[in-house]
């Protein structure tokens, strides 16, 4: 039998919802982390470079933690406003949310 867990709203959210979602997260945030890598290289080779609005998406999409892991890692995008402030803001607004579904 499946084991089903309760959210804020009564409504029943079952384990494998939960292992998706996580898995989901798992993905997201490698794709994110690779994703900033590779511009990272373009901008030292002078390439074409990944528009920062795609970078941005990524990590509001659920890659928030790969994105601000690269950021530190690769050096990447430190200097730019949207992304030292709007990264951790988008991290904070989505570990609210999810807070806010599961226990509120």
């Amino acid at each position: 039998m499946e084991k089903k867990y309760l959210c804020h709203n009564q409504q029943h959210i079952s384990a494998e919802m939960i292992k998706a979602f996580g898995i989901y997260l798992l993905l997201i945030n490698i794709v994110t982390f690779v994703v900033y890598g590779i511009d990272k290289r373009k901008a030292k080779k002078q390439l074409w470079r990944i528009p920062e609005s795609t970078l941005i998406l990524l990590a509001a999409i659920g890659g928030s933690i790969g994105a601000m892991t690269a950021m530190g890692y690769f050096r990447h995008k430190t200097k730019h406003m949207k992304f030292t402030i709007g990264v951790p803001l988008i991290l904070v607004v989505q570990l609210f949310a999810i807070l806010r579904f599961l226990v509120f």
